[in-house]
């Protein structure tokens, strides 16, 4: 069992930056590929990006390559997601998910959630 708990969203003016983290409980951390969602009012919740358990593998979404930037460190069980250059269309509510593999077919492979932590970007 993995409990996920995200930290760090807010307000912030466009062309600012967030760091929001995803701490997780359980001794497993480091066997997980880690999940940065986002769902905007309206919108279904896409992903952001994603890191392997090593971090030697990131991905990327299209709409955040280079500006957001994902890392782990699994001796404090914590996933970060650097966010910078932040523009409007980034306001949603952002959640970390953790998942047992690389490839994940579909967004309810990933096994375990967090309850999400609000982004709001003023223009």
């Amino acid at each position: 069992q993995v409990q996920l708990v995200e930290s760090g969203g807010g307000l912030v003016q466009a062309g600012g930056s967030l760091r929001l983290s995803c701490a997780a409980s359980g001794r497993t951390f480091s066997r997980y590929t880690m999940g940065w969602f986002r769902q905007a009012p309206g919108k279904e919740r896409e992903l952001v990006g994603k890191i392997n358990w090593n971090g030697a593998n990131i991905y990327y979404a299209d709409s955040v390559k280079g500006r957001f930037t994902i890392s782990r460190d699994n001796a404090k069980n914590t996933v970060y997601l650097q966010m910078n250059s932040l523009k409007p269309e980034d306001t949603a509510v952002y959640y970390c998910a953790a998942a047992t593999t690389w490839v994940v077919p579909t967004i309810s492979h990933y096994d375990y959630w967090g309850q999400g932590t609000q982004v709001t970007v003023s223009s």
